[in-house]
């Protein structure tokens, strides 16, 4: 999990090989004319999914696991909203088997921490990393940006 500026985003170019790609995309987008739901940027290598949400409580997220795809989420409209984060391998209550077409697998486990991601900021989630999104108050606008490992 990392947790920093989109201004720092260039630090994190050499996390994974299309890092670089999706931040440059990200920069060169215009979030606020885009619509929701999920838009192509780089085919299926680099995609986004626009939502706006009603935030919930840290009892109904869910951590959640991706096996192809690392997340860049970004919270566009909004105060702030709350991440619960644990390491992968440390979640042992599944909620269902891997979703290989969703990329997805949900976990009923308790989150070791939280943090909270503001206007300005992005979140980058490894495949490693149990991530719990969208707690909070309020309604938010976001961006996931989905790129392939």
């Amino acid at each position: 999990m990392i947790l920093d500026s989109l201004k720092n985003a260039p630090l994190y170019y050499g996390v994974a090989p299309r890092l670089k790609k999706a931040f440059e995309l990200i920069a060169s987008t215009d979030w606020s004319s885009m619509t929701t739901g999920v838009h192509e940027l780089d085919g299926r290598d680099i995609f986004v999914n626009i939502m706006e949400l009603d935030l919930k409580t840290k009892r109904e997220a869910k951590l959640e696991v991706h096996n192809e795809y690392i997340d860049i989420q970004i919270l566009l409209e909004g105060t702030e909203e709350i991440f619960g984060w644990s390491e992968r391998c440390d979640l042992k209550q599944p909620l269902a088997e891997f979703d290989k077409e969703k990329d997805v697998q949900f976990f009923d486990d308790e989150a070791q921490t939280f943090y909270a991601l503001r206007i300005g900021q992005f979140t980058i989630l490894l495949p490693e990393d149990g991530h719990a999104p969208m707690i909070g108050e309020g309604p938010i606008r976001k961006a996931i940006v989905k790129v392939r490992k």
